[in-house]
């Protein structure tokens, strides 16, 4: 009786794993695939197009710097703009609003401005957002410049650019290898204010 048992186990995984069948053996998705696919992005410079002239206000001087940083954060290249208070100036503790627009979406910097540096032309500052950047092509540079044998990476819908708060995001991508499969094991978007970081 007990060999019965045992020869009727046997039959039984043979049949589950298709042995001797010619059936396909890929595993089953640890869970869903995401819609999104991501291709190696197009790379471009993450500096603003124009720099500020020999005449630049004070301002307009701010302005370029924090356009640098809104490219950083955002990991993509993109049209950048900005304005700062016109009539700000650099007075030690003082705070102001800047707003950078990436490809159409205002990020708020908040400002403060410190001691002045080693020349009275250079001012320390402080300047962080009030919210984080995500971005579609931001997140597929991180990918593809982290794995030199990354294929393609599926995500869930990742705009092109869009306000988030900071650390762990909504989104996840998948990164799927040259010559494999997607097996559904996604990993996080994070971001901070030098860019996303996927794990």
């Amino acid at each position: 009786m007990r060999m019965k048992i045992i020869t009727a186990i046997g039959a039984v995984c043979l049949l589950a794993t298709g042995c001797g069948s010619g059936a396909d053996t890929k595993p089953d998705p640890v869970g869903p695939l995401l819609p999104q696919k991501l291709t190696k992005p197009i790379t471009g410079s993450l500096e603003p197009t124009a720099s500020p002239a020999a005449d630049a206000t004070f301002a307009e001087n701010v302005v370029h710097e924090l356009q640098r940083k809104t490219l950083t954060m955002a990991n993509a290249p993109g049209t950048v703009t900005g304005e700062c208070p016109k009539d700000m100036d650099s007075k030690p503790g003082t705070t102001v609003t800047c707003t950078i627009t990436y490809e159409g979406v205002e990020v708020a910097w908040t400002v403060t401005f410190g001691e002045k540096g080693w020349s009275q032309n250079v001012v320390q500052y402080k300047a962080f957002p009030r919210q984080g950047l995500v971005t579609r092509d931001g997140v597929a540079r991180i990918m593809f410049g982290n794995d030199s044998g990354l294929d393609y990476a599926l995500c869930n819908d990742i705009p092109k650019a869009v306000l988030v708060p900071f650390g762990k995001t909504e989104y996840k991508c998948e990164k799927v290898s040259q010559g494999e499969e997607p097996n559904g094991y996604s990993q996080t978007v994070h971001i901070t204010d030098t860019g996303p970081m996927v794990y």
